[in-house]
């Protein structure tokens, strides 16, 4: 009785000043609620989680969360731990601010079991607010961070981020593993997890962290469990770990090699192992933003990454995920060094799709961005396999992909390297083009080939006459062959006819096929 009596005794006023000792005063943390219902979102603070808006963290001052002492069942084990409320910063003299904090650190370290909402309802609330204080606490630093804070908060962010993801369970067939027919799943610990990633964000981005210092707690190991979690099912944490890897790679530049290649690692095991991975568009996105960042001449070492990481990107089936992302990241390289446009064009070739309409349709929407930043000498180089590839395209009896190779001549960059090179791209793809005007089955495709057909034409009209008499020429030849075979057919017919009336055994092999004229030109 004696001791509660003398806890409630106020508490001897500070005689250092205004300053704790990271250098902050004294803060309110207390933030008005906006709006003309404010004075209900303040009531309901404690019962509804902070929401993220474009401005960051949306949520109530810290909250004295009361004195009594609270048992917690620990990542839902039968073992319990004390865990303590603690004072508001508001509450306690600046000398002790920064124990508090730490404390404050720790208390947020323990765990609960999410997947029973009715467990522990109380603790958890406690740690909310606790983190939600702690977020202030960093927003509104003014003095540069000490060591032991840096390791403890590294250590809090460790202990809730830094967990097995959960996976659902899904066929082993990589047909189905398509994200954009299947629900997200959303982390059921989100409203703690999220107050957590803005809390380490707000540390990176603070002016008061000491990159020297805090890459010694930042380390390594750290950055790859941080990748790691690039595989979460939930979008929303995805969402924060490319903001927050982004800042890191800006803020530590000791990190930058180890990054790039924990990336490539991730890549080279998706393209060649699993083909499942739930973070590559956010990667790619990242990727984006440093490639753009590359001084120039490019290093041997991006060089690889585009050819041995970037460019088999286009192999997995599941592209469409992140192919806007990919096509970005390969149009940076050909932007920023032209001679990769010959050496990306003949990658994209390598990995064309043969039998996947949709997935074409996205091959030649990339081409088209490549070919806008690609110079004609590098054009020459790649022109007569790229017009091979387009020329079946322009054949495709699904009728967008045909449609979007036409396209192609929409782009002035591209139509003026087809006039340059006309001599060697025309005698490729005029029998494609003869073949749609008189036997695809679209009208819009037969409309769009007849537009190719008069640029040609109007073009070169001596070339243009040239290859349709040399096109003329090839559809006699294959008609005489056809005869030629029919009339075989016809008399080994014959002979069996006759042969098989006599009682005496015929063996007739089949003539080899016509091979196709269009690609001995």
């Amino acid at each position: 009785m004696i001791k509660q009596f003398l806890g409630r005794l106020p508490k001897k006023p500070s005689k250092s000043g205004d300053k704790d000792p990271i250098g902050r005063s004294s803060p309110s943390v207390s933030h008005p609620p906006l709006g003309p219902r404010a004075g209900d979102r303040a009531a309901n603070l404690s019962i509804y989680p902070p929401v993220i808006s474009s401005s960051g963290l949306s949520y109530g001052s810290g909250m004295h969360v009361g004195n009594a002492n609270t048992r917690a069942h620990v990542n839902g084990d039968s073992a319990t731990s004390a865990f303590l409320s603690l004072p508001s910063f508001k509450d306690v003299p600046n000398t002790e601010k920064q124990s508090l904090f730490i404390k404050k650190l720790n208390l947020c370290c323990i765990q609960f079991d999410f997947t029973d909402p009715t467990k522990n309802i109380k603790e958890k609330e406690i740690k909310r607010q606790t983190l939600v204080e702690l977020v202030d606490y960093i927003a509104s630093a003014t003095g540069k961070f000490s060591e032991a804070s840096m390791q403890e908060i590294t250590k809090m962010v460790s202990a809730n981020l830094f967990r097995t993801l959960s996976t659902p369970l899904r066929e082993n067939k990589v047909d189905v593993f398509d994200l954009d027919e299947e629900e997200p799943v959303m982390d059921p610990s989100w409203p703690h997890l999220q107050i957590v990633y803005e809390l380490f964000l707000r540390f990176i981005q603070s002016q008061e962290t000491d990159a020297k210092f805090a890459k010694r707690y930042i380390d390594h190991s750290f950055v790859l469990r941080l990748l790691d979690l690039f595989d979460s099912e939930d979008p929303r944490e995805r969402e924060y770990l490319k903001m927050i890897l982004h800042r890191v790679y800006g803020k530590f530049m000791v990190h930058r090699p180890h990054i790039r290649k924990a990336i490539n690692n991730i890549f080279y095991q998706f393209i060649y192992e699993t083909e499942k991975h739930n973070g590559i568009a956010e990667i790619l996105e990242i990727l984006g933003s440093i490639i753009n960042g590359f001084a120039l001449p490019l290093k041997e070492e991006h060089k690889l990454f585009l050819v041995r990481a970037l460019i088999p990107l286009h192999k997995p089936k599941c592209i469409a995920m992140y192919h806007q992302q990919l096509s970005y990241c390969i149009t940076q390289f050909v932007e920023k060094d032209c001679k990769l446009a010959d050496t990306v064009i003949r990658g994209l070739l390598k990995y064309w799709p043969i039998t996947n309409s949709s997935k074409e349709v996205l091959f030649l929407g990339e081409l088209e961005e490549i070919l806008e930043a690609t110079q004609p000498a590098e054009f020459q180089k790649c022109m007569v396999p790229l017009f091979r590839q387009i020329a079946r395209c322009l054949n495709s009896s699904h009728f967008q992909v045909a449609e979007r190779a036409l396209f192609l001549w929409n782009n002035d960059h591209i139509e003026s390297l087809i006039k340059q090179n006309s001599r060697v791209i025309l005698p490729i793809i005029f029998p494609a083009l003869e073949k749609n005007t008189s036997r695809h089955w679209n009208q819009a495709v037969q409309s769009l080939t007849l537009n190719v057909r008069k640029l040609f034409s109007d073009h070169d009209p001596g070339l243009f006459t040239e290859c349709l008499g040399k096109y003329e020429e090839e559809k006699v030849k294959e008609e005489e062959v056809k005869l030629k075979q029919e009339a075989t057919w016809k008399r080994l017919e014959e002979i069996k006819s006759t042969k098989a009336t006599s009682g005496a055994a015929v063996l007739a092999s089949r003539p080899r096929p016509l091979s196709r004229q269009s690609s001995a030109v």
